[in-house]
């Protein structure tokens, strides 16, 4: 449970509301509170602290943001004197739960590697339904933040088994993993490839949660726990965030918990493929080319294109159940991030209504996502002159699009499919979203999957 909430009736109340309701309620309000609203700033301010007669600090009076913000608790947190504060003011249900997780969100610090900083004020909500699915938004987002902002030192595909296989033991669901050779001998080549070259061998991890009589959704993972590029090397300033490309695994896992925690009627697996991309003398190389899974042969044209490769063996196994659902998550190319910056992943789908209702479901849950196209003629750059295919194309153009089709080569055409490119790292401070590692469209996929799954 989260440390950032109570179910504490008593505290420094903390009213919330819009803005242009201040000035009716300040007009309810006595002499003292209209006098020292007069001498502070309160326009632009997002909160206003209110003392009582001995001058301590007796209420305090927070904006919700006029941009329709998800983060609707902004940085209170940070700002506000240490005490506990118990959510006021005329809120629904939903807009409370709401406060609550962006408070979390706001409150959540990376400190493994730190002392602990000073104690950060904790909020009070008025039940514990209200405080446990705060909570379970909170710890899904927090742990994915974790996974990411955790140096690759300490993020090898060994770390991210044990994560999962906890995850497995709290919630009841079954863990396994294929490690090193046994890719070999189960037919995951492309996974091997990508993680032959690293002292941490490359491993294909396994979750599986709920009734088998739900319907089945997969969720996919890159796990690619450091990206030195390869043979193809990358740059220092491009390799220098590179412990994030497990991103996706972090996104996968992160949902997990969020699914098992608010109990969805699904039957859940999650496959996670988790490999350091290093340089050795038997790492893969430019030129060579790999039978994956499905048996379709693939050149390899960049070694740097490895989160393709690990990917298509895991879909080409969940494919093979012909699951209710696919979706995959991966920090996979730097041209989504051309097109779309750094803040609004893309995805790709196969399936209309699936896509349609995913965009419906990122608008209710204020997590933006944006569909890109499967442009099938874009598939000649991935041509191959003694390969099935290419792993990536020379051109530098239409980047994501291009990997997205490569995916798509181990997908049936009748199993629903989508296909998440994600930065999964906040390149600047914003309210509740410190710098770092971070989730996104994970809300978005939650509230599509409750609505689709979830009978009133």
């Amino acid at each position: 449970m989260s440390s950032y909430f109570k179910v504490q009736p008593t505290g420094i109340p903390l009213t919330v509301m819009p803005r242009p309701q201040f000035s009716h309620w300040l007009e309810q309000q006595s002499s003292f509170v209209q006098n020292w609203a007069s001498t502070n700033t309160v326009e632009e301010a997002p909160h206003l602290a209110i003392p009582d007669a001995s001058g301590a600090l007796s209420e305090v009076l927070a904006f919700l943001p006029e941009d329709g913000s998800y983060f609707i608790a902004g940085n209170l947190p940070e700002s506000l004197p240490l005490n506990h504060y118990v959510l006021a003011g005329d809120l629904t249900q939903q807009q409370r739960v709401q406060f609550a997780i962006s408070w979390g969100l706001a409150s959540y610090r990376f400190d493994r590697y730190c002392e602990q900083k000073s104690p950060l004020p904790t909020l009070g909500l008025a039940s514990d339904s209200e405080l446990e699915q705060a909570d379970d938004f909170v710890s899904a987002i927090a742990l994915t933040r974790d996974l990411i902002n955790t140096p690759a030192s300490d993020m090898m595909p060994g770390d991210l088994a044990e994560t999962m296989a906890a995850l497995a033991k709290e919630f009841n669901g079954q863990f396994s993993e294929l490690i090193g050779d046994q890719l070999l001998e189960a037919n995951y080549p492309t996974i091997h490839a990508v993680g032959r070259a690293s002292i941490h061998e490359p491993r294909l991890l396994d979750l599986k949660w709920g009734s088998p009589d739900a319907p089945k959704i997969t969720l996919i993972g890159k796990g690619v726990c450091f990206d030195s590029g390869g043979l193809n090397l990358k740059p220092g300033n491009f390799m220098r965030l590179m412990k994030k490309d497990m991103g996706g695994a972090a996104h996968v896992i992160g949902l997990a918990r969020l699914i098992m925690a608010r109990k969805l009627p699904i039957q859940l697996r999650v496959l996670v493929a988790a490999a350091e991309n290093a340089v050795s003398s038997n790492a893969f190389r430019p030129g060579d080319v790999i039978k994956t899974r499905k048996g379709i042969t693939v050149e390899i044209d960049n070694t740097d294109a490895e989160g393709r490769l690990v990917l298509c063996d895991a879909l080409a196994e969940a494919d093979d159940e012909h699951p209710e659902l696919i979706i995959d998550f991966a920090t996979l190319t730097g041209a989504c991030r051309v097109a779309l910056g750094t803040e609004v992943p893309g995805y790709f789908c196969n399936d209309e209504e699936v896509a349609s209702a995913l965009y419906v479901s990122s608008l209710n849950s204020n997590d933006p996502i944006w569909r890109l196209p499967l442009h099938k003629p874009y598939e000649e750059m991935l041509k191959s002159q003694i390969a099935d295919t290419l792993n990536s194309s020379a051109s530098g153009f239409g980047g994501a699009i291009t990997a997205a089709l490569y995916l798509q080569k181990f997908v049936s055409k009748d199993t629903p499919w989508v296909h998440f490119d994600v930065m999964a790292w906040n390149d600047r401070k914003q309210a509740g979203r410190p710098i770092g590692g971070d989730a996104f469209g994970l809300r978005a996929v939650f509230d599509y999957l409750q609505q689709r799954f979830t009978t009133s």
